[in-house]
């Protein structure tokens, strides 16, 4: 008898593949059918609040993390201003802290979400991240309708399955997850307003809105009751017909009605440019279309450009690309709305998801992403066998069986928004669309896909990948400049009620003697020892981080109420800043490869980058105590925030990268994954010798794993030489463990090349030295780079005070628009 799926994935799956991911979703849903339905939030009520850690401890870590990136005189004086703060301020702002966040989710909470939405430069390469997912293992289907089409249907089903709540809920080694991020994925925008953003959503949303040659179109894809009222082919068919549509637009057209490029603008400026285009009332057509956008479940990108390399990818799902003929801009920069939760889809069928951070986390759209990608390829399952498995608990009844009328007031043909360019939206758009471009070339992106070795590899040697990663990053920069730099990593807290990320500050005393041992010309085994010791610290942080007792948060936190004065009188009892409630949100009821943090990219990149994450008190009309404590004006405070390594872990085996901009205009913003047997990793700079930095670190992981070889097989082979040579060879130390403490004896004479492969680089480039590493000895090759960011994620808010009222509603089924013809097929 033929196997079925779930015993072919488990006999030729390895760990780590796409097929095993499958496996691993697929499994999770047997297990949760076995031991009955779980809801989606049904463990919410059973999860604890963040804790506020103790001041003294906080204070101790922060000493930690900042005296590696101090000289002993700078660190002295952090020292006193931390004592002076432990004596006077800091006891007081710790219990109005706890005062404040006793009738709170999360203490963090609000800070975390005023920091983001107050921000005012744009969203575009500061705060946005990007997926870009793995082919579709079906060749036939990598053609962009047709893969567009399936991950709507994908994505629809997500929708489904988690407004019906049968979304099982997230855990990390039996510990149950907050699923409170979710329903903040669709149908959620970030709109921009004189008194800084708010995030609105529309939990009954049923349209999405697809962007084609920067023109914009929207048709229905569920009914009331949250069900499928397309098939994949329906679907195509709306698409191929809106590409024909678009392709009939002339390129000067479709540049002055490029409205998409405005949500690129500065905040304040795009809240501006909103008033003029609904300046003529609630019932005009900008308004229509700006509603239609705004509450859709998702904007679906068509883009006309067929990116080869994984940089080029990077840069066109983070930004779109820049380009120019004969004056107008024809890149699909033009083709976004970064607002929102965009799935975006070139040519070749390449697709990625970029995404909105203020209200979501890495982990969260990771969540979505993978069971999007799974579910993709169990529908293609399912057409060679009916009784293949299912992601969901329930399906939508098909759509061709069911009665027209009983899909409502629905509208599944695709209409074309057709905008009222009035003189001053066309000059903004132009200025915008210069602006954006400027932006664009001052970044550059370059990706490292390693493939000689990962997360099976580094675990084998006895290492945590993560730690191990991490360090790569710091010997790179350091072989490259010769000092160390503040340092960012998120570690998930979502095993807390509303939790999100806690910071790693990866510099540490133990990582400083590393980088400093391994660029000298010492022995191998003690390089390897002191990277032991820098891994062995890092992942004792990162669960302290975990725990919620990193002393980033926290203090943050205390500088946020000591600046805008939250005592007995003031602490948000009207439950709103901004048009929010108190919790953040508006409307709305780990470790490895799901590790992600909040995007600081720009200036907001963590909640430590207190020159941008406190933001500005606009619309609150507080202002800073006028005695501020030292601790907040000590250099060690600006020194440790300003991230010039921001990292993140986020992936799994249905992403080939992630990633998001730099932090600063001097750092380097690096998202990497780990996968089973290689990493990627895409670094992004404000062209600071990118390319270079990213050859460096490829330098060290080959140079790093010959000498673990070396040392493992020194190890294995000295019982033997002993035993043969007795002490002839006393350098030699015959230690069981997987790292060895060996002292590597110099070598002399020309290596003998071996069958190994040549070190070649992706995509063709044939400048990277083609000499073995194997044959390096340990000292050379290494010139340093490697970037740092946080793979946090963070994505969307909903705001309850913005639903519409039942004559907007009404208003909203109308078929908006120029409806197009759909061809005959």
């Amino acid at each position: 008898m033929p196997k079925s799926l779930n015993e072919s994935l488990a006999s030729v799956s390895p760990p780590g593949s796409c097929a095993s991911s499958v496996k691993e979703s697929i499994a999770r849903q047997i297990l949760a059918a076995d031991e009955g339905p779980v809801t989606t939030y049904a463990y919410q009520d059973k999860l604890r609040k963040l804790p506020i850690p103790d001041l003294e401890r906080t204070c101790r870590n922060y000493l930690d993390a900042v005296k590696p990136l101090q000289t002993h005189r700078e660190h002295a004086g952090t020292k006193a201003a931390v004592r002076e703060f432990l004596k006077t301020d800091g006891p007081e702002l710790q219990e109005r802290l706890k005062k404040y966040a006793s009738s709170k989710s999360s203490y963090i909470e609000q800070f975390w979400y005023d920091s983001y939405l107050n921000y005012d430069n744009p969203v575009v390469l500061n705060l946005n991240p990007f997926f870009l997912l793995e082919d579709d293992p079906t060749p036939a289907r990598n053609n962009q309708v047709t893969r567009a089409a399936s991950l709507v249907i994908s994505s629809l089903s997500f929708v489904r399955a988690l407004r019906k709540e049968e979304l099982p809920p997230d855990e990390f080694r039996g510990t149950p997850l907050c699923m409170y991020q979710y329903p903040r994925i669709f149908s959620t925008a970030r709109i921009p307003t004189e008194n800084g953003c708010v995030m609105q959503s529309d939990p009954d949303a049923r349209h999405i809105v697809v962007m084609c040659h920067s023109q914009f179109y929207w048709f229905d894809v569920l009914d009331d009751n949250s069900d499928i009222i397309m098939a994949e082919r329906d679907v195509a068919q709306n698409l191929q017909a809106i590409v024909d549509d678009a392709a009939t637009t002339p390129i000067q057209e479709a540049a002055k009605s490029a409205v998409g490029v405005l949500s690129t603008e500065n905040r304040r400026v795009w809240a501006s440019l909103r008033e003029v285009l609904t300046r003529d009332g609630m019932d005009s057509n900008n308004t229509e279309c700006l509603r239609i956008v705004d509450t859709a479940l998702f904007v679906l990108c068509l883009d006309s450009t067929s990116p080869k390399s994984g940089a080029e990818l990077s840069m066109n799902m983070l930004c779109g690309t820049n380009v120019v003929e004969k004056g107008v801009q024809i890149g699909t920069c033009t083709n976004r709305w970064y607002d929102k939760l965009q799935i975006i889809v070139c040519k070749n069928g390449s697709a990625g998801i970029n995404f909105e951070h203020t209200g979501v986390d890495g982990h969260t759209v990771l969540r979505m992403a993978s069971d999007v990608y799974t579910d993709t390829i169990l529908r293609f399952a399912r057409t060679i066998n009916g009784n293949a498995p299912s992601l969901w608990a329930s399906t939508s009844p098909d759509p061709s069986k069911r009665d027209p009328a009983s899909f409502g007031d629905v509208c599944t043909t695709p209409h074309r928004l057709e905008w009222a360019m009035v003189p001053e939206l066309s000059l903004a758009l132009r200025f915008a669309e210069t602006r954006l471009a400027d932006l664009i070339q001052q970044n550059e992106f370059e990706v490292l896909e390693f493939e000689h070795y990962g997360k099976n590899f580094i675990t084998s040697m006895g290492f945590s990948p993560d730690a191990f990663v991490q360090m790569a990053f710091q010997a790179a920069y350091y072989g490259l400049y010769g000092r160390v730099e503040s340092t960012y990593e998120p570690a998930m807290t979502k095993i807390y009620l509303h939790g999100r990320t806690e910071a790693i500050r990866t510099v540490s005393t133990e990582s400083v003697d590393f980088v400093r041992k391994f660029c000298e010309n010492a022995p191998a085994a003690e390089k390897l020892e002191a990277l032991k010791k820098a891994c062995q610290k890092h992942t004792a942080t990162t669960r302290e981080c975990a725990k919620g007792l990193g002393q980033d948060r926290h203090l943050y936190a205390l500088f946020c109420v000591c600046q805008r004065g939250l005592d007995e009188e003031y602490q948000y009892t009207d439950g709103s800043l901004n048009g929010m409630s108190s919790d953040g949100y508006g409307s709305s009821p780990v470790e490895g490869s799901y590790e992600h943090s909040p995007p600081n990219q720009g200036h907001s990149r963590s909640f430590s980058d207190t020159s941008s994450i406190s933001g500005s008190t606009r619309g609150q009309g507080q202002k800073p105590p006028q005695n501020f404590p030292v601790i907040f004006s000590d250099p060690g405070w600006d020194k440790i925030n300003n991230t010039i390594l921001s990292t993140s872990n986020c992936g799994n085996p249905s992403l080939r990268l992630f990633g998001f901009g730099p932090t600063s205009g001097d750092g380097f913003g690096i998202g990497y994954i780990i996968k089973g047997d290689s990493i990627s990793i895409s670094v992004s700079s404000k062209h600071r010798q990118t390319k270079r930095f990213v050859d460096t670190l490829q330098s060290y992981l080959l140079e790093v794993r010959h000498m673990l070889r070396q040392t493992q097989r020194r190890a294995a082979a000295s019982p033997a030489r002993n035993r043969a040579r007795g002490n002839e060879d006393p350098a030699v130390d015959p230690a069981p463990l997987p790292l060895m403490t060996t002292r590597m004896k110099s070598r002399s004479g020309r290596a003998v090349e071996t069958a190994r492969q040549p070190v070649r680089a992706r995509d063709g480039d044939e400048s990277t030295s083609t000499t073995s590493r194997e044959e390096s000895d340990g000292e050379g090759g290494m010139l340093g780079g490697y970037g740092y960011f946080d793979s946090g994620s963070v994505k969307h808010l909903l705001n309850n005070g913005v639903h519409r009222k039942p004559a907007e509603k009404a208003a909203s089924r109308r078929a908006v628009g120029r409806k197009l013809r759909l061809v005959e097929y």
